[in-house]
Formats: C-alpha cells, sequence, structure tokens
C-alpha cells in the first residue's frame, strides 16, 4: 500500500520543490508513496480540494515559513497545518525556512517563522506536535536525506533525533568533524590566502554564520 503525502508550500521560493524534482530514483519512490498534493507532479487532489475538505494522509511535508497572515488557497497556511496535524502520523519540515524560518524572518510577512524554531528559538504555537514532527532542514535540501527519511518512517523506523528535531543519522556532524584544518579552527588560527598549507578557511571565507541558518550548508 502506498503512503501518502501531502506537501504543503509556505513562504517558499520553491528550491526544496525542485531539488526533491533531481533525485535520480523518483519513479522508484512514487510506486510506494503517493502525492495527495505537490505544487508539481501529478497529484490526487488539486490545492482547492486539499484545502477545503481534509483528505485521508500519512505525513504531512511542510515546505516554507509560516506565517500569521499567509494563505494557501484563500485558507490561512496555520489552519491547514492544524487540520492535518490531527490526522497525519508525521509531520517533515522541509528545508531551513520551514525550520527555522529562514531568510523569510526578515519578510513583509506578520510574525513568519519556522514550524517549531525562530532561528534557534523556540516558538510555542506547534509545541504540541514536536512529538510528530522530523526536521530536515538545508538551503535547499538534500533530496536523498527527504527520500530516506519518508522510508524509515514506511517502516516504522525508530529515527533518533537531535534537539532541532533533526535526525541524528545525517544532522550529528558537520564536515569541520573530519577537516583536516579541524585543529586550526578549533584555536580560531584563520587562513588569510587560498593555497597556504596553516589555517582555517572557515571565518575567513564567507562560512561565519551559525549553522541553523542554514546560510553553510554543511552537513555529511
Amino acid at each position: 500500500m502506498k503512503t501518502k503525502i501531502l506537501w504543503l508550500s509556505g513562504i517558499s521560493c520553491y528550491g526544496n520543490v525542485h531539488s526533491f524534482l533531481t533525485y535520480l530514483h523518483i519513479d522508484i519512490f512514487l510506486n510506494d508513496f503517493e502525492f495527495i498534493y505537490h505544487p508539481i507532479l501529478d497529484s490526487t487532489y488539486t490545492l482547492l480540494e486539499i484545502t477545503q475538505n481534509t483528505k485521508e494522509c500519512d505525513i504531512l511535508l511542510l515546505d516554507g515559513a509560516v506565517a500569521d497572515d499567509f494563505q494557501r488557497a484563500d485558507k490561512n497556511i496555520k489552519s491547514i497545518i492544524h487540520r492535518y496535524s490531527k490526522t497525519v502520523k508525521k509531520i517533515i519540515t522541509v528545508g531551513t525556512c520551514a525550520t527555522f524560518g529562514g531568510i523569510f524572518q526578515y519578510a513583509s510577512y506578520k510574525n513568519p517563522a519556522g514550524l517549531h524554531f525562530l532561528g534557534e528559538n523556540l516558538q510555542d504555537e506547534f509545541l504540541h506536535l514536536r512529538a510528530k514532527t522530523i526536521s530536515i532542514s538545508g538551503c535547499p535540501i538534500q533530496p536523498e536525506i527527504l527520500i530516506n527519511t519518508l522510508y524509515s518512517i514506511k517502516q516504522h523506523f525508530d529515527i533518533p533525533l537531535d534537539s532541532y528535531l533533526r535526525p541524528k543519522e545525517y544532522f550529528a556532524y558537520t564536515i569541520h568533524n573530519g577537516c583536516v584544518r579541524n585543529e586550526y579552527f578549533e584555536y580560531k588560527v584563520d587562513n588569510h590566502r587560498f593555497g597556504e598549507l596553516e589555517g582555517c578557511l572557515y571565518y575567513d571565507h564567507g562560512c561565519q554564520a551559525p549553522y541553523t541558518s542554514g546560510s553553510c550548508n554543511n552537513t555529511i
């Protein structure tokens, strides 16, 4: 039996949608999963049908930030999330904007944020949904991480999560843990010019933002 998925787009640039479509084995994936709605792929229902009436669904994928005044098909996105959250087994925040608010925390919408976080700050409106939420951050996401997580849910595997609700299998470490210049990073010895044998490139060459901001997609 196919697992039914709703891909709900919030305040998004659609980068995660297009990244997902680069998955090489998407035809095999679609043999095991059914999108009751997806913004690009052929779906069982239209967006209007999805928002007017609650359809049977196993997993809700939220792509993009949420805000008090943001709507899809004339329905407030938060009301759509609340409605489907009562019936789905799992909720996955897809990408950094859905997880941490991303660049849209500076947009003109009213209080844009991730489902559970605004940056590193915990939001409480959807606190009751944390037990069924998994966060897949990244700008854009790595499609393999999302799809592997979906298969883990389908097969009822236990998925250990970190404090930001991200699967530890993919987000427990960064590339810096395996970097041969890691010691220079720890002691804040910077490299000021490419090609030098000593020093860390991390601070001097554009990757200064906190990891949770999504500015540096540096997971392994």
